[in-house]
């Protein structure tokens, strides 16, 4: 989370290389449909993905403990369970003073992902039906 652009373009590269390997294509065709037809996401969906499953490990208990301390449910906070969010298991964005800097801590930058989710995709109760469902959530988000 919070590479330089430089970098994912230089990884979106890499996709797109393995891509046109795939297909037996030349450099010089679009990858768009290639990625399409292989249902691959592009690098900052990859990042997304990702840092969502590793964010679903903790919700569930699964992850190691460090990182499951860091991300807190709404509903585990005292002033907030009066609030309509407290019903739910949406977990608790800390607040950072540098956007730079602190916006790319595993806490903030889980919480964004996971709450950037439907609702109904992230609270599945099976690690490989959430895969699914982000995985497709991103999938239209990208290439929708």
């Amino acid at each position: 989370m919070g590479t330089s652009v430089y970098l994912q373009d230089r990884l979106q590269f890499v996709l797109n290389a393995a891509a046109r390997l795939v297909y037996s294509r030349w450099t010089s065709e679009h990858t768009t449909p290639l990625l399409r037809e292989l249902h691959w996401l592009r690098v900052p969906e990859r990042i997304q993905f990702r840092l969502c499953v590793l964010a679903y490990h903790c919700v569930h208990g699964t992850a190691l403990v460090y990182l499951s301390d860091s991300l807190q449910p709404t509903s585990e906070i005292v002033a907030r369970r009066c609030l309509h969010s407290a019903d739910t298991m949406t977990p608790q964005v800390p607040s950072t003073r540098q956007a730079t800097v602190s916006d790319r801590a595993f806490p903030v930058a889980a919480a964004h992902a996971l709450n950037s989710l439907p609702l109904e995709t992230w609270a599945c109760s099976s690690l490989l039906t959430f895969r699914w469902e982000t995985k497709s959530h991103l999938f239209l988000q990208s290439y929708g």
